[in-house]
């Protein structure tokens, strides 16, 4: 559910014209729903609320202070997984003790500022980053809380760039060796073993992925039990999915009614990690029609937005609805969306039937929320876009559009070459 509808033929964001917002703030833009937001999020929160929780969600999917600070402000903490994402999910107002640190390549100065930070836990991925985290935390004199990432081997049947939980992936600690790096773990002076993660992709649309991984890591916590290490914290990781075309995801309270019978009466808090479900479809990406040519088989609508604003397309070959801002009866035609970057790839939509259009109209490019502005690049030497949130009739600027002095404010020429 978003609030981007229809009235009288006009796209609104909530309750403003998106063509208002285009006009004040150019294109291309992205628009987000405040309401939206707040809603995914607390979906998320009542879903779990009779089970002991903290909603960690994703900074990859949208690093935007604002979006960040919405949640941050009614109970939510950060998943963060490098040393600026911490400083972002900091500046946004997040607790300390809600911020959770995954990803692979952790640097020691990440490792450095997250634990002079005290964030709640780092999620470990491999042996020779517990020696370094330990090794770090042992020259601050301090103790690094941490939680070992299991790759559970569970198939979460989604895109292949985005499944994360097969032991083919490069990430977490196979399910096989668990205990035997717990062990290990357990005898490094300055680690605490706090918790279990598990993430096993993204784009998920079936229940069943999360109640099998989670039946094969509360085996693992068993076997922990027995060997005396008591764990706290249970990270089950994100991945729902959202429907961008014709998905049917289950929504978080199809996920909690099926996960916290199997959690029940142990006593451990339940660390979840959304993103794309929580921001997915609070955004779009607004472009403005430049050109229209006509080729011998179809037609290509050329926009002002690129690959480099919104790169999923490209990337993934992901299907994004697109839609006019203003509504018109008028026939519809095969076309291809397509930006102005230099590369055949560089398109928002191939072979789409869409309503005609003309020069100088502005389309909606629909669930660009996640993965869409925190993707983008300067590829082409293009600024990147504005960002602005909406709450009912009010509007405000979150990020300021680039320009083309932000091109070069970070470059330096040598001596050599004046």
């Amino acid at each position: 559910m978003h609030f981007f509808k229809y009235r009288a033929e006009e796209l609104f964001a909530e309750d403003v014209p998106v063509k208002k917002l285009a006009e004040k703030y150019g294109t291309p833009l992205y628009i987000y729903s405040y309401r939206t937001l707040f809603r995914h999020f607390k979906a998320y929160d009542d879903a779990f609320n009779d089970y002991p929780h903290i909603i960690c969600f994703a900074v990859k999917a949208n690093p935007n202070p604002a979006v960040i600070r919405l949640f941050a402000k009614n109970g939510g903490g950060a998943d963060i997984v490098s040393g600026g994402e911490l400083f972002v999910a900091l500046k946004s107002g997040v607790p300390v003790k809600k911020i959770v640190y995954a990803g692979v390549g952790k640097t020691e100065d990440e490792i450095r500022f997250a634990l002079k930070s005290k964030i709640l836990m780092f999620n470990v991925e491999s042996e020779r980053e517990l020696r370094e985290i330990d090794r770090v935390a042992g020259k601050m004199k301090t103790k690094a809380p941490v939680a070992l990432r299991i790759n559970p081997d569970i198939d979460p049947e989604t895109h292949p760039y985005i499944a994360t939980g097969m032991k083919k992936h490069k990430f977490g600690i196979p399910i096989e060796e668990a205990l035997e790096y717990y062990r290990f773990a357990s005898t490094l002076r300055n680690l605490t073993l706090v918790g279990v993660h598990k993430h096993i992709g993204s784009q998920i649309t079936k229940i069943s992925p999360f109640v099998d991984a989670l039946k094969r890591v509360l085996i693992l916590i068993d076997d922990l039990n027995e060997q005396g290490i008591s764990i706290q914290y249970l990270d089950i990781g994100g991945g729902l999915g959202i429907p961008y075309r014709d998905e049917d995801p289950p929504v978080p309270k199809d996920l909690a009614k099926s996960l916290i019978p199997l959690l029940k009466g142990r006593g451990l808090t339940l660390i979840m990690e959304p993103g794309r479900s929580i921001v997915g479809n609070a955004g779009i990406l607004v472009t403005k029609v430049l050109y229209l040519k006509t080729g011998e088989k179809k037609e290509f609508v050329i926009v002002d937005a690129g690959m480099n604003d919104l790169i999923r397309p490209s990337f993934y070959d992901a299907y994004h609805q697109i839609l006019p801002v203003a509504k018109k009866r008028r026939k519809t035609v095969l076309c291809d969306v397509v930006g102005p970057i230099c590369e055949t790839g560089d398109f928002l939509a191939r072979e789409r039937e869409l309503q005609k259009v003309e020069q100088g109209e502005y389309l909606a490019v629909m669930s660009a929320g996640a993965y869409g502005f925190s993707m983008s690049s300067n590829y082409n030497s293009r600024p990147r876009a504005a960002e602005v949130m909406v709450n009912g009739r009010e509007h405000a600027l979150i990020r300021v559009r680039e320009t083309y002095s932000d091109l070069t404010n970070w470059n330096r020429i040598p001596k050599f070459l004046k």
